[in-house]
């Protein structure tokens, strides 16, 4: 079954990744985590992952492979293949966040100043505070992993948690290895990073994005 997008898709990815880029920002002032660990240092980031989507009652909706790249701060590459459908993209350039779904040949275009005005998982600038918009917290250990969880300050954001699992091994040591992202509408995502690089060089063409030739434009870019 070949699996279309949607605007709850497409807020889903930009709510996961919008957090994955809010992430970057915390302070090294608070009280250390896995999490302020883990980013200490940390400029740019390559990675590969598996993603799953579950409903609220446990059903697999959705299965996925991944790409990701972060250049800190603000700025994104995320290419996601579901199961059955083209590769979706996802790119932050510091002005712009588009979203370019190859199936509809269609992009999609907003501010990233907009985008952090949306939502608080939308936070892609590095000018902010994530503890004024999240409390960030450890979580204890489970499943071999150290925990850390994320909640939002604000009733309206698109998500109710997230809890990121950083590994304890001798080779996996405060690296992250997975996310639990659980939205409003009670659906589950979940990421397993199976292979990241920290701090790898990146072309500035990784995270440019133009609208291909033909494709119907929605929205309007930030100059």
């Amino acid at each position: 079954m070949t699996l279309r997008t949607t605007p709850r898709m497409i807020a889903r990815m930009t709510g996961l990744m919008g957090l994955l880029a809010s992430l970057a920002l915390v302070s090294a002032a608070q009280a250390q985590t896995p999490l302020d660990t883990y980013l200490t240092h940390l400029k740019t980031l390559r990675a590969e992952f598996a993603q799953t989507v579950t409903d609220g009652k446990g059903v697999e909706v959705q299965k996925a492979q991944g790409t990701l790249v972060i250049v800190r701060p603000g700025r994104f590459r995320w290419e996601l293949t579901p199961d059955g459908s083209s590769p979706q993209l996802m790119v932050a350039d510091g002005k712009n966040l588009w979203f370019y779904d190859r199936d509809l040949e269609q992009v999609s275009v907003k501010a990233a100043t907009a985008a952090l005005t949306a939502t608080p998982a939308g936070l892609l600038s590095g000018d902010g505070n994530i503890r004024e918009l999240f409390t960030v917290a450890p979580a204890g250990r489970k499943d071999g992993f150290d925990w850390v969880l994320v909640t939002p300050r604000q009733s309206d954001a698109d998500f109710r948690e997230a809890r990121l699992g950083f590994g304890t091994g001798l080779r996996q040591e405060g690296e992250l290895k997975r996310m639990v992202l659980k939205d409003k509408l009670g659906q589950t995502v979940r990421l397993e990073f199976f292979k990241s690089e920290r701090n790898p060089p990146v072309a500035e063409s990784e995270v440019k994005f133009t609208p291909p030739s033909g494709a119907d434009v929605i929205g309007t870019p930030t100059p």
